[in-house]
């Protein structure tokens, strides 16, 4: 218990002292004095180099790391030069075919179904020591690949990989059936089973955040594996996995492919022989899973999908405080979160004060090299990610939103962004409609709460929302009027293990951590048994 709250303190930005917080909330703190607001300093500097090897860029398939069955490869690289890391081998649906066949065999004749839960449980909790025991290699890993702060890899992301796996190993001999009474003479009893082989899709945004959100349940409660990785961030993946192995993960329960989307994507979401499916990404791509499932075998889809949050700054609100927060809610992981603080609501009789204010947090952002100490946001994932950010920067400018700070690259190389603040920002606007996932804050203006729950329904996603207020009337009426499926209020991204996540409309099906996860990958049975001249019923 006090581990999660610790990481949960660590995730979240609850109002807490600052020496609580990893990154510096601006103003007089060591690092809004060290560089100079949008400093280029360590953009042009020569990058740090990563001290961590690439010691597997192959697919793993049947406990072995195997090349493609094509020969091919694809490039992944660093997002803060643009430059090569390695080449990765690209599956395709042959090599998905041979992943599925393994994961087939290990759950119908191998020993991990057959296992004894704590068994099971054992192998998890091997596996997150070794995570935690090769913390630095796997976070240096994530930035460089996906080019995160190493700070928020190393002291957020990979503790709570650790987490996730020891609450999920905790849950391994704890999934149980139930007795059921029933009209007449019988015993009657559900059995939780394992589904089967489950095929696996996850984002390049938290790339082993998503494994353990996907892996951990899957593999408590029995079921083998075949996951697929973003193409863009393929490597931390597989380092995880081969630690999995090392823990004693029997062959065959876990493949990783690495990949394409229509291609070994859509071979997973297609093959006759998987039996269940999860899928993180963007709410068109999920359209494309969930028909690809629907058409092949109609094996059941879970779904995390895109956001449009919204963040309410109510009139009795702090402003420090809320401009604080809602910056975090939208600027963390350089803004490529599904459920981050996309359109910020402000209360009209704070609204000029949270305007030049948030504006200033903004060009207190220490922007540059992720590996490089102090600093709050790195490039952006790659160059399409980069130009489709500075498109909507663009139409938020054509479309009359008040331009306060940023809008442009940050430094000459990489994929930089300056961080963004829109102030005048209409409903119908691009920037308030649609998922940005950049360093783009786009601040509204609302009169009552009325309105403000209205306007903030009022689109396809529902993934989150955040709420600042010291009114628990205010906080009560909001928290059961948004259709959402997580709201935070005086908080934002508290990631618990034990919190479920998901959303509402377009955001997505069923829900991801915490014990509702499990039933993701269960099926239930009822076993009913005719009992002759029972003593009782």
């Amino acid at each position: 218990m006090a581990s999660s709250m610790r990481i949960s303190r660590l995730l979240s930005r609850s109002i807490l002292p600052a020496s609580t917080t990893l990154f510096s909330r601006g103003g007089s703190g060591a690092l809004g004095t060290r560089l100079n607001k949008y400093s280029t300093a360590a953009a042009i500097e020569e990058p740090i180099k990563p001290t961590v090897k690439v010691e597997h860029n192959q697919l793993l398939i049947d406990g072995k790391f195997v090349d493609a069955a094509s020969g091919k490869t694809f490039p992944t690289i660093d997002p803060r030069t643009g430059d090569l890391i390695s080449h990765v081998s690209e599956g395709d649906h042959e090599d998905v075919d041979r992943a599925v066949a393994a994961a087939r065999k290990a759950f119908d004749h191998g020993p991990w179904p057959k296992m004894t839960a704590y068994e099971r449980q054992r192998i998890l909790l091997r596996a997150a020591d070794l995570f935690e025991k090769h913390n630095d290699e796997l976070a240096a890993l994530e930035t460089w690949d996906n080019g995160k702060p190493y700070e928020q890899s190393a002291k957020i992301e990979i503790p709570m990989l650790v987490r996730l796996f020891r609450y999920y190993a905790g849950w391994a001999d704890k999934i149980h059936g139930l007795t059921v009474p029933a009209d007449g003479p019988y015993h009657v009893q559900t059995l939780h089973e394992p589904i089967g082989v489950a095929g696996q899709i996850i984002p390049w945004n938290f790339p082993l955040l998503m494994f353990a959100w996907k892996v951990g349940p899957a593999l408590a409660c029995g079921n083998t594996i075949v996951l697929k990785t973003a193409e863009q961030t393929p490597l931390s993946a597989l380092y995880a996995s081969k630690l999995l192995h090392e823990a004693g993960l029997p062959p065959g329960v876990l493949n990783v492919i690495s990949g394409f989307g229509p291609t070994a994507g859509a071979a997973i979401a297609s093959h006759m022989d998987i039996d269940k499916l999860a899928f993180t990404g963007s709410t068109k791509t999920g359209k494309v899973v969930l028909e690809l499932a629907a058409r092949s075998n109609l094996k059941p889809v879970t779904l995390e999908l895109g956001g449009k949050s919204p963040f309410i700054v109510c009139e009795d609100a702090d402003v420090d405080e809320a401009v604080e927060l809602a910056h975090f809610a939208l600027f963390f992981n350089q803004g490529q979160c599904c459920c981050a603080g996309s359109r910020t609501f402000v209360h009209e009789r704070v609204y000029d004060e949270f305007i030049e204010k948030a504006k200033a947090r903004a060009l207190k952002r220490v922007v540059g090299d992720p590996f490089k100490g102090g600093i709050e946001q790195g490039p952006q994932i790659d160059s399409e990610q980069f130009e489709k950010i500075l498109k909507y920067i663009r139409s938020g400018i054509e479309s009359g939103a008040t331009l306060e700070a940023g809008g442009d690259r940050f430094g000459k190389s990489g994929f930089y962004i300056q961080p963004t603040v829109f102030s005048n920002v209409k409903d119908d606007m691009l920037i308030a409609k649609e998922e940005i996932f950049g360093p783009v804050q786009s601040i509204l203006t609302f009169k009552d709460l009325g309105e403000v729950i209205q306007r903030a329904n009022n689109t396809k996603y529902g993934l989150a929302a955040g709420v600042f207020t010291k009114n628990i009337n205010t906080a009560n009426t909001l928290t059961r009027a948004l259709r959402v499926g997580t709201v935070w209020v005086n908080s934002f991204d508290t990631f618990d293990a034990a919190i479920p996540f998901g959303g509402y409309k377009m955001s997505g099906h069923g829900r991801e951590k915490g014990e509702y996860s499990l039933k993701n990958y269960l099926q239930v049975k009822a076993v009913v048994t005719s009992l002759n001249n029972p003593a009782w019923l």
